[in-house]
């Protein structure tokens, strides 16, 4: 992979950072660079090693969302091509989203576009007091298409109706109260602060984290039928008695760590 644009590192907690590394083009992304996250998101899921991924960015700017010179040779693409780099962005940002572990967005600065997307696919997001974010397709004449489901999810459709359509810039503190960010922090304490959320989610069963991430979706905004209860009843039942499940309660009961908490591999 290439350490110019996307970096990936995993320390021996299992702690996987992939990082945007183009500060000079304040992050913004071309099919290069959605190519290698897609390969970093790949890669963080099929890791049995891997128990938690932090997405963030060298420099003063999270992602200016699109790159511009990417942009200038979407002008002259065709519908078929045009699609398939539309197809190329919603698939990296469904890797993301669907991706087995907790994920965990770090963000300073500015997210624009795109990068909003990014973080709406992420399961938890810290930012800076000082960043701003706009969804400011509708300006160029486009509108936030690929990033558009997870953003919805995040934010939920009135807000949504609001600043996809405006692309008025929030600030942190009005991101978070919509939903986008789950904590803004000063940013001495941003650091802290992922720390924090990492150190909960390694005291978790890695595949108690990916069963939840899954329920979440199975449950989210659909009636409680007779269907989803007897899912739901098979779900916990089939952990109970998984190797992971067994060890977490007989950890609990014998008052000592399980076997994937953080302090047994400190």
């Amino acid at each position: 992979m290439s350490e110019l644009l996307v970096t990936y590192n995993k320390d021996q907690r299992g702690v996987v950072h992939i990082t945007l590394n183009r500060p000079a083009k304040h992050n913004a992304f071309d099919e290069q660079v959605i190519a290698l996250l897609t390969q970093a998101f790949e890669q963080a899921n099929a890791d049995p090693l891997a128990r938690v991924v932090i997405l963030q960015a060298n420099g003063k700017h999270f992602s200016a969302g699109a790159d511009l010179q990417w942009m200038k040779k979407m002008v002259s693409y065709d519908y078929e091509r045009n699609h398939q780099d539309a197809c190329a962005l919603a698939t990296m940002l469904n890797r993301l989203y669907t991706l087995n572990k907790p994920t965990i967005a770090k963000v300073s600065g500015a997210a624009y576009g795109g990068a909003v997307g990014l973080i709406a696919c992420c399961d938890m997001a810290v930012a800076t007091k000082l960043s701003k974010f706009c969804l400011s397709e509708v300006k160029l004449g486009l509108t936030p298409a690929t990033i558009a489901p997870y953003v919805i999810n995040a934010i939920g459709p009135r807000q949504a109706r609001r600043y996809m359509q405006t692309a008025e810039i929030m600030t942190a503190r009005r991101a978070r109260r919509i939903g986008l960010l789950s904590e803004a922090v000063s940013e001495d304490d941003i650091d802290n602060t992922v720390d924090e959320l990492i150190e909960h989610c390694l005291n978790a069963g890695p595949q108690a984290l990916a069963m939840t991430k899954q329920l979440i979706d199975w449950c989210q905004f659909q009636p409680i039928t007779s269907e989803l209860m007897h899912k739901t009843a098979a779900t916990i039942a089939s952990i109970r008695v998984s190797p992971e499940g067994q060890e977490g309660l007989g950890a609990f009961f014998d008052k000592r760590p399980a076997q994937w908490h953080k302090d047994n591999h400190s």
